[in-house]
């Protein structure tokens, strides 16, 4: 038997892990080398509970705002063309659009965590959903063959921001719209306190218990709270070309859209 001295508490040995794995989690939030190893295999471990927690976390908002995405898309205006659904992950998006009455085009469903697209096998019928492994940074697509693109929740996770807008522009055909539905920060001092406890302190820990993973919703908060938001978005998309860009909060400003023109 060991002497008392050298006992260790069950939750001493997973201390500094824990530590460990948040300091990562903010790291890649901040932007550093290592976010774009990060990112794709914490998502590709969170794959099987993502859906669930997705709606589970935004009390089922998210669909609304992925409703009000494609509403901006316009896609009624090239029911016959190729769409791209950027960072994709379960295919939500592409799946949406690929059922919409009327559309007869393909969506090209592109995210380099391949564990996130298998996951959403079956969401949407083979002929109009095409999924992509493929990173945001170096898509797989012709100059201006997209007649529009949007990207639900995942462009704070790209590995270079200005790089990812640069890359939808030089796909997209002239005049095709580019739609960016992200979290935001609220301006409204009441709802920004509630927002804050809600995603610093509430959604990490039931991330943790449904996810099984320890980090996966610590990075959330810190990578929302490190993305531009707002005005600061639209000047980003102007610089990489797009032009009558225009954004909206949406839910007390909780998430917004930003909508941009080829």
């Amino acid at each position: 038997m060991p002497p008392p001295d050298t006992h260790v508490p069950r939750d001493g040995a997973t201390a500094p892990r824990r530590r460990a794995e948040g300091e990562e989690a903010l790291a890649a939030a901040n932007g550093g080398a290592e976010k774009r190893r990060y990112v794709r295999r914490v998502f590709s471990e969170i794959a099987p509970r993502y859906d669930l927690l997705n709606h589970v976390l935004s009390l089922n908002v998210d669909r609304a705002w992925r409703r009000a995405a494609l509403g901006e898309l316009a896609w009624q205006r090239r029911p016959d063309g190729v769409f791209l659904d950027l960072c994709a992950g379960t295919l939500d998006v592409a799946a949406r659009l690929a059922h919409s009455p009327g559309f007869r085009g393909v969506v090209v469903a592109a995210d380099f965590a391949e564990p996130m697209l298998r996951a959403g096998t079956g969401k949407a019928p083979p002929h109009a959903a095409l999924p992509v492994a493929a990173d945001a940074l170096e898509l797989p697509l012709a100059d201006g063959s997209v007649a529009g693109a949007v990207v639900a929740f995942g462009i704070r996770n790209v590995a270079g921001l200005d790089a990812a807008l640069r890359e939808v522009h030089r796909v997209l055909a002239r005049d095709a719209r580019f739609v960016v539905l992200e979290f935001s920060t609220p301006r409204a001092p009441l709802v920004r306190a509630a927002y804050h406890a809600y995603f610093h302190a509430v959604l990490p820990a039931v991330g943790r218990l449904v996810s099984g993973h320890r980090s996966a919703y610590s990075y959330l908060p810190e990578s929302v709270a490190n993305f531009p938001a707002g005005e600061e978005l639209a000047a980003r998309m102007r610089a990489a070309g797009f032009h009558e860009v225009r954004w909206r909060p949406l839910t007390l400003g909780i998430a917004a859209l930003h909508v941009g023109v080829r």
